[in-house]
């Protein structure tokens, strides 16, 4: 009856969104359905997308701010309605997009009298703003505010040590989580004689990520984590087969070599992962956009000199490629096309 409904075939594993809705700027809604599995594996899937959903998916948020002339957090100004705690507060409930790892800053520069929203901050253009009618503050006299707020990017939630900062910063406990909930369930259906099973998903997000985009970076995200492990796999056999040709095998100038079908899973896999993964710095990450290099298959089709011949791509920038995809996949990039070992 549900396989019916929404269409999915019981031959290949498919997914398809069946419910979008905006209930707020704040609030995205969508729900998915996956299918066909086969028993019992639904719910492998389903308690593993969920915990990436809530857990490794990235966002920004105000990390600490610096307020003019406010030295104490439980200060209060004359003409302005809130207190320097209030307004912090007020600060934290902004929702962020960022599309730099780098520290980014925001200002707020303002007269009175007049009320203060989310509207009124200035930042980079790597920093966007979901609902700018977030109330920050109310200025009921001729003075002026100026704010200056540090935005980063990360996951989950970071409490900030107040110690660590001089008396004019005031840190905020500060919340990197896109995803306000997400549960699954599973449902069961007959095809020719077998018991196959469809999952759906329901996400919710703060609208600073549809939950498409969502449902997209969580799978990379478990990708992410197997790859390391298949890559040790394979250098632990390719250790032992050294060893046993030093011994074992005849040496021949040319020898035919299968096709490894590990490494056929892994350029698949590269396909799938965005260069995201890398946590570049905003330079080398705007560079890489610019010549459509967009996954990680894309970049491993550079090579170290090419990666140098891109406008505005330093040394450096190619050295932060360079250490993150041997950190993140074990892989390293020749130096140069034609090459030889």
């Amino acid at each position: 009856m549900i396989q019916d409904e929404i269409g999915i075939s019981t031959q290949t594993l498919q997914w398809r969104c069946i419910e979008s809705r905006m209930e707020s700027k704040r609030l995205l809604y969508g729900r998915f359905a996956i299918s066909p599995f086969r028993k019992g594996q639904a719910n492998t899937v389903g308690i593993a997308m969920r915990r990436a959903l809530l857990n490794e998916i990235e966002g920004a948020s105000v990390t600490s701010v610096i307020i003019k002339g406010v030295k104490h957090e439980y200060s209060t100004i004359i003409g302005i309605q809130e207190s320097i705690h209030d307004i912090l507060i007020n600060l934290k409930e902004i929702i962020l997009k960022s599309d730099s790892y780098e520290l980014q800053k925001a200002y707020i520069s303002i007269s009175g009298p007049t009320k203060v929203t989310a509207q009124d901050i200035k930042g980079p253009s790597s920093i966007r703003i979901i609902d700018t009618t977030q109330y920050i503050a109310t200025l009921t006299k001729a003075i002026s505010l100026d704010i200056e707020s540090n935005i980063e990017k990360d996951r989950g939630y970071r409490i900030e040590n107040s110690k660590k900062h001089h008396e004019n910063l005031f840190p905020i406990d500060a919340v990197f989580m896109p995803i306000r909930n997400a549960n699954y369930s599973v449902h069961s259906f007959e095809s020719k004689t077998k018991t196959k099973e469809i999952l759906f998903l329901e996400i919710w997000t703060d609208g600073s990520l549809t939950p498409k985009e969502a449902l997209y970076e969580a799978s990379r995200n478990l990708i992410d984590l197997f790859i390391p492990l298949t890559n040790s796999e394979k250098t632990e056999k390719n250790s032992e087969m050294e060893k046993k040709k030093e011994f074992d095998m005849p040496c021949f100038p040319f020898q035919f070599v299968p096709i490894d079908m590990e490494e056929m899973t892994k350029d698949i896999a590269f396909k799938h992962i965005f260069i995201d993964q890398l946590e570049l710095p905003a330079r080398a990450y705007n560079c890489l956009k610019r010549v459509n290099v967009h996954t990680i298959a894309d970049l491993l089709n550079y090579s170290e000199n090419d990666l140098v011949k891109i406008k505005n791509f330093g040394k450096k920038s190619v050295e932060q490629v360079l250490e993150a995809l041997k950190k993140r996949f074990l892989v390293d990039l020749p130096k140069s096309k034609n090459y030889l070992n």
